[in-house]
């Protein structure tokens, strides 16, 4: 069996299961994962050395009608991933009727010409009858090289799935060291296990607000120390993310300190604070301040 070794991009609607996928495969949490519609922000790489592949998985933001310069710059990001890989995996939630969310990205797809898997998620959900009328439905809208039904959070048919993804990589040597497993360093995850417990604690716009700052981390000892600022784009979401008494913002760094201990396997003390730049989401110089335009100039 001749080694393999190749990018896939997992594209898709938001919510659809992306970071769910990439996490199950990669057996890691190297994503953040809510409920919140474009949780994802950054193209984020998993990487998955086996005996006969390496395959570079490539989380990226969910594809979307943007309302703001923010969400213009995240369908890029995703965009670019898609243009850059060998395969896509088009990932799809079962439960869901093809809409014109769908249509949006089928249009980008087939401009590509690349292999394009179509992941069925979420089928433990259907009745055999209902995932045979949607797979009917779905394999009429454009001729999928693959179409491989998974359940990513029960972890599901995923085995099946990497067979699929071999036959479309192309040969050759490892891309990335085998003891790597993602191409975002551990500042970037503290960061966004931080958004993550912002995103699970509060409602409305205040997710979709947020961006993550570490100012400065320090080693004491077994102690690592962690000064790190919450940015929203409004004053009124401050009082929010603070909440009454300091309540909500010391849910939220207690959440994230546990985590994060956990994940370095030290003592954490986590300092936040939360500060305003009005209406950062329009301001394409923030937005790459903040490191989310993975394909800016600079």
């Amino acid at each position: 069996m001749a080694y393999k070794s190749g990018f896939i991009a997992i594209v898709g609607r938001p919510n659809a299961g992306k970071s769910t996928l990439m996490n199950a495969l990669c057996h890691e949490k190297l994503a953040i994962m809510s409920d919140k519609p474009n949780t994802t922000r950054n193209n984020i790489a998993g990487i998955l050395t086996k005996e006969e592949a390496q395959y570079v998985f490539i989380d990226t933001p969910g594809i979307h009608k943007p309302q703001q310069a923010l969400g213009r710059v995240l369908n890029k990001n995703a965009y670019m991933a898609m243009e850059d890989c060998d395969c896509i995996g088009w990932i799809i939630d079962g439960t869901q009727s093809f809409g014109s969310g769908d249509t949006f990205i089928l249009d980008r797809i087939k401009t590509l010409h690349k292999p394009v898997i179509l992941i069925v998620n979420k089928v433990d959900r259907l009745s055999k009858e209902k995932m045979m009328e949607m797979l009917m439905n779905w394999n009429s809208q454009y001729e999928f090289d693959e179409i491989v039904p998974i359940s990513a959070l029960k972890e599901d048919n995923l085995l099946e799935l990497l067979n699929v993804f071999y036959q479309y990589i192309p040969e050759g040597i490892p891309l990335f060291p085998s003891d790597m497993t993602s191409d975002h360093d551990e500042n970037f995850q503290i960061c966004e296990i931080v958004r993550e417990k912002i995103l699970t604690r509060t409602q409305q716009e205040i997710p979709h607000s947020v961006a993550v700052i570490l100012e400065n981390r320090k080693s004491v000892g077994n102690k690592l120390y962690l000064h790190m600022t919450v940015i929203v784009d409004k004053k009124s979401q401050k009082g929010i993310l603070i909440g009454k008494n300091g309540k909500m913002i010391r849910a939220i760094r207690l959440d994230a300190q546990n985590e994060i201990s956990k994940k370095l396997g030290q003592s954490v003390d986590l300092e936040l604070y939360v500060r305003v730049e009005n209406n950062w989401r329009n301001k394409e110089d923030k937005i790459k301040k903040f490191g989310m335009d993975e394909y800016s100039d600079d």
